[in-house]
């Protein structure tokens, strides 16, 4: 979709030509412009909607100082009144004025100009949901009449980004992600259950697959069972364990493992890549050309940390298995580091999604069936990280755990605190089902294009009954 009207009138590519001119240091500029459409309901009516549009300008300066290469980095929103050259000598004030950095790197190659680099941002609208927003409203009616309360939004950010440096690279790429979530609740507020879908567009959204999916879940919560805690038998929806691989990912930086400060630390020294951590041929992927979960497909960050660097600016993604066949097979790496690093891998950059896959053909209704006795657990919230060394996690269920017995849910149970590490997880997991697209619970302000199959684990740790509701 073409950007609508936004009341501003200096472009994005005049913004960076505008930058570069003011500039006196070498400099990488970006423009994020960004429009948003959302919708919001509660006691099946929509209470909300509306559109928004913001524009980020970064200035990124560097300086040569003494031991090397500082960075200077200022970001502010940028409307037409915008004083771009104040910004970029504020930038090389920092920069000049700051100690070298430690992810310094040289100058990637310009390479040759993105042919779209010129092309004005995409957006949308509140038409986006045109084909939403009205089998919402038969969701609701449905809901009301048989004694059941929806509550949810729906959002869609399309970002485009516009990179480029005083020495020639110039790239654009155009982001869109969008959820709907829907919660629903019996009448008297004694019980919920939670669903939600990622997408790019909505045009792929089901809302009465979503719809009948959560009522379904509601209905289990007639028959409540009280379970102590304990480690029992449990299947994770794709959601579910999307939350878990997630943090997982977020963790898997070269540097901290060499360190010795990670799960993804040898003993020994070095780090774990090669080492076997599932005998499951299990696969965690990230590549910004999967289909349905496209994501930007070169580094595009206004700030550096131990897995990111500014200086890395451009660097072209492409497909990375982060575990391979249930072996650890790399971890992200900023090109200093890379340089810097005994190991003699390549810089390697996080990826804004994230794929598992082992194979597997069942549906959750098919491992359901197959269940003597176990939980089907929908949903984590309130992860918190415990052990770096181990990344044993804990966090409370929320919004749905039920108990499977021969083969059928009989019942909703209680809340837990869990305790896990999705790393040992991996080695735990006995069987995984189909990869579909999915939208995570707890991360999903964050991060929500991922591909992930049902799993089940034999012994998932319930450490403690939990008393949220």
């Amino acid at each position: 979709m073409a950007a609508k009207e936004s009341g501003t009138k200096t472009s994005a590519q005049q913004l960076i030509t505008d930058a570069l001119a003011a500039a006196t240091l070498p400099v990488t500029v970006l423009v994020r412009e960004t429009y948003q459409a959302n919708l919001r309901w509660a006691n099946n009516q929509l209470t909300t909607n509306g559109q928004m549009h913001g524009r980020e300008l970064t200035v990124i300066s560097f300086a040569e100082v003494t031991g090397g290469t500082a960075a200077g980095v200022i970001s502010r929103q940028a409307g037409d009144d915008h004083d771009v050259a104040g910004q970029v000598a504020a930038a090389e004030r920092s920069a000049r004025a700051s100690a070298a950095a430690e992810d310094a790197a040289e100058p990637l190659p310009a390479g040759e100009p993105g042919g779209d680099f010129d092309e004005p941002p995409a957006g949308t609208d509140i038409e986006v949901f045109t084909a939403v927003a009205p089998a919402l409203g038969e969701a609701f009616r449905q809901a009301g009449d048989e004694g059941r309360l929806l509550f949810g939004f729906a959002e869609h950010l399309v970002t485009t980004s516009y990179l480029a440096t005083g020495d020639g690279q110039r790239r654009r790429s155009v982001l869109r992600s969008g959820k709907i979530e829907l919660n629903a609740k019996t009448a008297d507020l004694t019980a919920s259950a939670w669903v939600g879908a990622a997408t790019a567009d909505f045009t792929d959204v089901d809302v009465p697959g979503l719809a009948a999916e959560v009522n379904q879940r509601l209905g289990w919560h007639a028959n409540p069972v009280e379970l102590p805690p304990g480690r029992y038998e449990t299947i994770l929806p794709p959601g579910a364990i999307a939350d878990l691989m997630i943090y997982a990912y977020w963790t898997a930086g070269a540097r901290a493992a060499e360190e010795g400060r990670s799960v993804y630390s040898d003993k020994q020294g070095g780090t774990r890549i090669g080492q076997r951590l599932s005998e499951l041929p299990i696969t965690l992927a990230s590549d910004p050309a999967e289909p349905g979960i496209e994501c930007d497909p070169f580094v595009i960050t206004g700030s550096s940390g131990e897995n990111s660097s500014v200086f890395d600016n451009g660097m072209p993604l492409s497909r990375t298995a982060w575990v391979k066949d249930g072996t650890l097979n790399e971890l992200v790496r900023t090109r200093a580091w890379a340089a810097r690093s005994a190991s003699g891998r390549p810089a390697v950059a996080e990826i804004d999604n994230l794929i598992m896959d082992a194979g597997g053909t069942a549906t959750i209704e098919e491992m359901i069936a197959g269940t003597e006795r176990g939980l089907l657990l929908t949903c984590l919230w309130y992860i918190r990280e415990v052990d770096p060394q181990t990344l044993l996690l804990t966090g409370l269920t929320r919004d749905g755990v039920y108990l499977i017995e021969n083969g059928k849910i009989t019942g909703a149970v209680n809340n837990f605190r869990f305790n896990e590490s999705p790393v040992d997880l991996l080695s735990r997991i006995s069987e995984v089902g189909r990869a579909e697209k999915t939208l995570c619970r707890e991360w999903n302000d964050w991060f929500t294009r991922t591909i992930m199959p049902p799993v089940r684990v034999p012994d998932f740790n319930m450490s403690t009954v939990s008393q949220a509701r």
